[in-house]
């Protein structure tokens, strides 16, 4: 299994609403990322889903920069049409 099969793997989440932006962001900027936006997005795919939703809609929030700048980018990407 490829990295990028396995990450498709991990997208799949247990709500929807994760699944669409974990798999939104997987496929259109995950290959131009950087290391480091590469590293938290893997971190976030560890994540349980009510913590990743979470972070995502704001009730919490994370004490690490590149996680925080990567859900910014989540959030940006999600209300896009």
């Amino acid at each position: 299994m490829t990295e990028i099969s396995r990450l498709r793997w991990l997208c799949r989440r247990g709500m929807k609403e994760l699944d669409l932006v974990m798999t939104g962001y997987l496929e259109n900027y995950y290959d131009d990322a950087d290391q480091s936006e590469q590293s938290s997005f893997r971190v976030l795919l560890d994540m349980q889903d009510p913590n990743l939703f979470a972070l995502l809609v704001g009730r919490e929030s994370s004490n690490d920069n590149n996680i925080t700048s990567l859900i910014d980018k989540l959030r940006s990407m999600a209300k896009k049409p």
